[in-house]
């Protein structure tokens, strides 16, 4: 037979009453907004650096920061401007008439066509017995080179002969016998070869 539960009487409601005032809870409760976005706005919002203020580009040019030095050219000098920079050994008189053509080569050598292994020994023979034999200016005639195609990034050099005599004059066993180096006069073969004065044979 079921029992109706027993209802409280008043002494016992407030006895109730004063335990429930009394007591205090184990955790204290979260603010409902707290549970419902904190934990959800945390997991899915990733983690940025610090945004740095923006510059101000109104004024910016490209380059502005590079001086112009750094895109100048110094490209090497020429054969001619070199020779023509380097320091005078022989009489100043002497190298105005060698010059501008009106002194006579006395003796001159063709190497217009030989390799290089070729045309040094050579040289050196030529330039060594005309020494020898007491001559002062003497003619190198080495060509202007051919102009053959050119299609790659880095330019080729034209006339290897007429880059290399003047490296061979001025180097052992020639810089000994070899006084002055001039390009020659166009009467005497221009671009295409060089004046070569000798020392005094001892």
């Amino acid at each position: 037979m079921h029992r109706r539960p027993r209802k409280l009487s008043p002494e016992e409601r407030e006895l109730w009453a004063q335990v429930a005032a009394s007591a205090v809870a184990l955790h204290a409760p979260h603010p409902a907004a707290d549970e419902a976005t904190l934990p959800q706005a945390a997991a899915s919002r990733p983690h940025l650096p610090p945004r740095l203020p923006r510059a101000d580009l109104a004024e910016f040019r490209i380059g502005q920061a590079v001086t112009r030095a750094a895109f100048g050219h110094d490209p090497a000098p020429g054969i001619a401007e070199r020779l023509a920079q380097a320091p005078l050994s022989m009489d100043m008189k002497a190298h105005r008439k060698m010059s501008r053509g009106r002194l006579s080569p006395e003796a001159r050598i063709d190497l217009h066509g030989m390799t290089l292994a070729e045309a040094h020994p050579e040289l050196i023979r030529f330039i060594l017995r005309a020494q020898d034999s007491g001559l002062r200016l003497v003619l190198v005639i080495t060509g202007k080179g051919r102009l053959g195609a050119d299609d790659g990034p880095i330019p080729m050099r034209h006339g290897i002969l007429r880059h290399q005599v003047p490296h061979w004059l001025h180097q052992v066993p020639l810089s000994a016998s070899v006084l002055q180096v001039a390009q020659a006069h166009l009467r005497h073969g221009g671009t295409g070869a060089y004046y070569v004065y000798l020392r005094r044979a001892r």
